[in-house]
């Protein structure tokens, strides 16, 4: 299954990293110089959930910031009752 958030569509996107040497202008050099360009994935913090879709209890992956922000309705924790 793929990495993709079901509620925002967020999923594994390509990036670059950036070497750097050499000291800031500000702090008194000639500036800072790119040495090396590599690519990287940035990768959204997906979490695989039970979740309440229509009254039904569904596993989803979401993202944990749609998590954090309350977009999902998780299902209330079942209680052992003692008889």
């Amino acid at each position: 299954m793929p990495r993709v958030c079901a509620i925002s569509g967020k999923k594994t996107s390509l990036g670059r990293q950036y070497t750097r040497r050499g000291l800031a202008k500000k702090k008194g050099g000639v500036g800072k110089k790119i040495t090396g360009k590599t690519a990287r994935t940035f990768k959204p913090n997906i979490q695989k959930i039970r979740v309440v879709v229509n009254g039904r209890v569904v596993r989803m992956k979401v993202a944990a910031k749609f998590i954090r922000r309350g977009m999902v309705i998780k299902p209330p924790i079942k209680r052992k009752v003692a008889s």
